[in-house]
């Protein structure tokens, strides 16, 4: 017979929660303060373009994103309080972590190159550590389920459950 821990859920559940915490401090910092929308984000963007991200992304950044860097600065903060959000209270989680992902794998994108060409492969990796752990974090999450346990989508499915079962499905 195989082995589950019981305490597993719960721990994903704290880890969740754990994570959103950052991710409301993040998003509020970029939406309600005018430091990072009007400002911030041009230099972290420059920075990328010219420097840091990978080929193929740099034009993204440089011709789609900076122009319009004020919206993108706001979007960004947005995304991060939908994520919080979401994994705070345990709702919409794997839509919210495929999201997460997403956005680690575009800052992934766009700071590869930061520690110059030519470097052992472990700078690279080394770099990207407020990043690929986040990343990692939300395909465990989504794999997981993790807003099952403590979260509103364990309570919401419990009743679709229930719905489902009075209604004969």
């Amino acid at each position: 017979m195989p082995y589950y821990n019981t305490s597993l859920p719960k721990t994903l559940a704290v880890v969740r929660m754990a994570t959103a915490i950052f991710f409301l401090l993040f998003g509020e910092y970029k939406v309600f303060g005018p430091g990072f929308a009007h400002g911030g984000f041009q230099q972290y963007l420059q920075g990328w373009v010219q420097s840091g991200a990978v080929s193929f992304y740099r034009v993204i950044l440089a011709d789609l994103v900076l122009p319009h860097a004020v919206f993108f600065g706001y979007l960004v903060g947005l995304v991060e309080l939908f994520v919080g959000i979401c994994l705070l209270l345990g709702v919409w989680v794997r839509p919210a972590s495929v999201v997460g992902a997403l956005h680690m794998l575009s800052l992934t994108m766009a700071t590869w190159w930061e520690p110059g060409h030519g470097v052992p492969v472990w700078r690279y990796f080394g770099a990207e550590l407020d990043h690929l752990p986040l990343l990692f974090l939300f395909i465990i999450f989504f794999v997981a389920d993790a807003g099952q346990e403590w979260g509103l989508d364990g309570y919401l499915s419990a009743g679709r459950d229930a719905h489902s079962s009075r209604a004969g499905f």
